[in-house]
């Protein structure tokens, strides 16, 4: 005897439609600056407008002042500021400068100039 209930629209779906069609990966990103400076102001201001754009909320972005928090900056081997590094996703990479330009900002970070 058959099942002639048999719904056919209760079959699994192939893998390749469960899996969302687009993967976006968070971004973790920490800002080492030095004190209130100008220059801390303008790479402050210059990656949060970057990851604003081409990373639309999907990122962290956290700034530390080595003078306030000296052991982190040790930790990381921060020497010179400002630095940014993305930790995620990997490889983590180190950037230094003022950020001004964003498309050497995001060659630096491994970031693909497509990535929303």
């Amino acid at each position: 005897m058959t099942d002639d209930n048999q719904n056919v629209d209760n079959e699994m779906p192939p893998i390749e439609h469960a899996l969302p069609q687009r993967y976006k990966p968070n971004y973790v990103l920490k800002l080492y600056v030095a004190g209130h400076t100008s220059k801390s102001i303008l790479a402050i201001a210059s990656i949060r407008s970057i990851c604003e754009a081409r990373l639309r909320g999907n990122y962290e972005l956290q700034v530390i002042d080595v003078y306030q928090q000296p052991k982190l900056a040790e930790a990381e081997r921060i020497i010179v500021t400002p630095t940014l590094v993305k930790q995620f996703p990997l490889p983590p990479r180190k950037i230094v400068g003022n950020f001004t330009n964003e498309e050497k900002v995001l060659s630096g970070l491994g970031i693909s100039e497509t990535t929303n």
